[in-house]
C-alpha cells in the first residue's frame, strides 16, 4: 500500500512538473511559430492558427533578419558584450573569492564586508557617475565600457558566493596539498576549481543571463555602433511598428541563446544548487 501510494505521489508530482514545463515552453512555442510566419498572416490571425493551416511556416523571416544589418551586428555586439562580462567575473571573482577563503592577509575582514556592502547599491545609483567617468576616460558607447560596467557590479555577488563556497572546502584536504609542496597557485588551479566547478558553472550562467537580458546599461552605455540585440529590437519596434517579420525571429534568437546556454550548463547548476543547500 505504502509503495501505491508513494507510486501516485511520484506520479502527481511528475505530472505537475509536465505542465509546469508545458506553460514555461508556450511563450516560447508561440514566438518560434510567429516568427516562421508571414506579417499579413500574423495581422490575420495568432500563432495557434498554424496547426490548421501549416502552409504558414517558411523561414523567409529568417532570410529577412539575416539581411537586416542593424540586428546581424547587434548579435555580435550583444556576444562580444556578454562572453567577455562572463569570463572576466568568473575568473576575478574565483582568484578573489579564493584568497579570501584561505589566504591571510592584512585587512582581509575588512575588504570583505566591503564587498558584501557593495551587494546592497542599486545599480541605478552608479549609472550616471561611472557614465561621467567613462566619459572622460573615452569608455563611453563603446563596448569594453559596456563589458567594464558589468565586470564591475556582478564582481560582488560572484566574489561573496564563491568565497562562501569554497570557504566550505575540507581545510585538510588543502594542508595536506600545502605539506606535498604544492604551491597557492597549483592548490587553486588543481584542486579548487575541480572542487568548486559547480558553483563556478551557476555563477557563469547567473552572469551571462543577467548581461545577455540587460537593456538598461545598455541602453546608457552603447552607442548605436556597440548596442546589443536587446536595445536594437527595441529601437526597431519604435521605429518599425510592423516590421514582425524581423522582429520575431530577433526576438527568438535572443531568447534561445540564453536557454540553450542554461540548458548546456544544467547539470552543472543543479550540482551548486543542492551542494550549497546541504553544507
Amino acid at each position: 500500500m505504502n509503495a501505491v501510494r508513494r507510486g501516485l505521489g511520484n506520479g502527481v508530482v511528475q505530472a505537475l512538473l509536465v505542465v509546469v514545463g508545458l506553460v514555461w515552453l508556450t511563450p516560447l512555442a508561440g514566438l518560434f511559430l510567429s516568427s516562421l510566419r508571414s506579417a499579413e498572416e500574423t495581422a490575420e490571425g495568432g500563432w495557434w492558427t498554424v496547426f490548421t493551416s501549416p502552409g504558414q511556416l517558411s523561414f523567409d523571416n529568417y532570410s529577412a533578419m539575416l539581411g537586416n544589418a542593424g540586428i546581424t551586428q547587434a548579435f555580435w555586439n550583444t556576444v562580444l558584450i556578454s562572453v567577455p562580462a562572463t569570463l572576466l567575473v568568473v575568473v576575478l571573482a574565483a582568484l578573489a573569492g579564493y584568497a579570501f577563503a584561505w589566504l591571510d592577509f592584512p585587512g582581509r575582514e575588512a575588504i570583505f564586508l566591503v564587498v558584501v556592502a557593495l551587494l546592497v547599491v542599486p545599480v541605478q545609483i552608479g549609472l550616471l557617475p561611472v557614465a561621467k567617468l567613462f566619459g572622460q576616460l573615452g569608455l563611453f558607447g563603446t563596448i569594453p565600457g559596456v563589458v567594464l560596467f558589468h565586470v564591475a557590479y556582478g564582481l560582488p555577488f560572484a566574489v561573496f558566493l564563491l568565497r562562501n563556497y569554497f570557504a566550505e572546502m575540507p581545510k585538510e584536504m588543502l594542508e595536506a596539498a600545502r605539506m606535498d609542496g604544492g604551491s597557492e597557485w597549483r592548490i587553486f588551479t588543481r584542486l579548487v576549481l575541480p572542487v568548486g566547478r559547480p558553483a563556478i558553472a551557476s555563477l557563469a550562467i547567473f552572469q551571462f543571463l543577467w548581461v545577455w537580458n540587460d537593456m538598461l546599461v545598455a541602453l546608457l552605455f552603447a552607442d548605436s555602433a556597440s548596442q546589443p540585440l536587446t536595445v536594437e529590437l527595441q529601437s526597431q519596434i519604435r521605429q518599425f511598428g510592423s516590421n514582425i517579420d524581423v522582429l520575431a525571429p530577433g526576438a527568438f534568437v535572443s531568447l534561445v541563446v540564453p536557454v540553450v546556454v542554461f540548458f548546456a550548463f544544467q547539470r552543472h547548476f543543479v550540482q551548486g544548487v543542492m551542494a550549497g543547500s546541504v553544507k
